[in-house]
């Protein structure tokens, strides 16, 4: 006789092993997904930019005609990739090895996979702190950016001379400096000539605001011609506080239709800027720049003025001064003269100074 029913036998022991084997997979199973998952995880958030603890910060620059084995090649030269094939895994993974975006980067240390590859894929750059001052020629300027940005310079210096771009935004050949306000701008690295000259162009349409406008018409001055006038301020002075002193001189000369008789214009004609002694032989050049031969201002700037040379213009003082002449000493400052009389014995101190410190052109 039975004692129980027969649902509750006690289960074969061939059933109980059946189980355990197959708890026993699920387990290794479950155990290596999550590990699976883990080494994921890993490759894609944990840090993998090492930066050394002296620079904290590494910039890499990536050009237009770069591929990814040339992003490659400038991280791994550099020692910037911890784990590289973790690193190019998830690169392709999200196809960033198909869309290359040039650009400056600025690279951090502890960075992950997920956060590199995604300021890369979206272009996220670090600005370049664009500066261009003490500028005398196109070529300079030209020069100056190509340094700073990923721009050919011979490409720029071509299209600084062009008629057609120069009229494009309103100005001639000989002119067309004066659209370039020396400044500091944030700009991408990879910005191409084109976007530069455009640039230039916002910041001198927003440079020559309403007040600035008014003063210069207050003048009877085009804002071209003020920057024609304060690159000859710029080049005979170096001392902001007389700058306005001097431009008042030249607007005194304007107004009654003198030559303005202006050393800078003259060495800028003669094209040799080692000159320190202007001469009586250079005054006859045949140039549109002697202000000695011609009357009225220059075709074009003698060099990229400063604000503050433009500013000074603006702000040109109300004297009755008509004449300065540099002070016999190195200070840089002028003596300043309202009739020829009081000039010419300026004029002779500075000579004699020059002559006792031998110099002779």
């Amino acid at each position: 006789m039975e004692y129980y029913h027969s649902a509750y036998r006690r289960p074969s022991k061939k059933k109980n092993k059946l189980g355990t084997f197959f708890k026993i997979i699920l387990f290794v199973v479950v155990l290596g997904l999550a590990g699976g998952a883990y080494f994921i995880y890993q490759a894609i958030f944990s840090p993998n930019v090492w930066v050394s603890d002296e620079k904290e910060e590494f910039t890499i620059y990536i050009k237009p005609t770069d591929t990814f084995a040339d992003l490659k090649t400038q991280l791994y030269n550099n020692g910037l990739i911890i784990h590289r094939a973790n690193f190019e895994w998830w690169a392709k993974q999200k196809k960033y090895d198909q869309h290359i975006k040039p650009g400056m980067y600025l690279l951090t240390n502890g960075l992950s996979n997920e956060d590199l590859i995604n300021m890369l894929r979206s272009g996220e750059q670090e600005p370049v702190r664009l500066i261009f001052n003490n500028v005398r020629l196109k070529k300079d300027l030209a020069n100056k950016i190509s340094t700073q940005l990923n721009v050919d310079s011979t490409k720029l210096l071509r299209m600084l001379n062009d008629s057609i771009v120069a009229a494009k935004y309103g100005f001639s050949t000989e002119t067309f400096a004066t659209m370039f306000i020396p400044n500091t701008y944030f700009v991408n690295w990879n910005t191409s000539a084109e976007k530069f000259i455009e640039r230039m162009n916002y910041e001198y349409r927003q440079f020559w605001n309403d007040s600035r406008r008014n003063k210069a018409i207050a003048l009877d001055l085009s804002p071209v011609e003020v920057s024609i006038l304060a690159s000859i301020v710029e080049k005979e002075t170096q001392q902001n506080a007389e700058k306005a002193k001097v431009a008042g001189v030249y607007i005194n000369r304007l107004k009654r239709g003198w030559r303005l008789q202006a050393d800078p214009t003259l060495i800028y004609a003669l094209g040799d800027f080692t000159i320190k002694r202007v001469l009586k032989e250079y005054l006859n050049i045949n140039s549109p720049y002697n202000t000695y031969k011609y009357a009225g201002l220059p075709p074009g700037p003698i060099c990229i003025p400063s604000i503050s040379s433009i500013d000074a213009v603006l702000n040109a003082e109300n004297h009755s001064f008509l004449y300065f002449c540099a002070k016999p000493d190195y200070s840089g400052y002028h003596n300043f003269a309202k009739n020829n009389t009081m000039h010419n014995i300026n004029a002779q101190a500075y000579r004699n100074f020059l002559n006792k410190e031998r110099i002779f052109k």
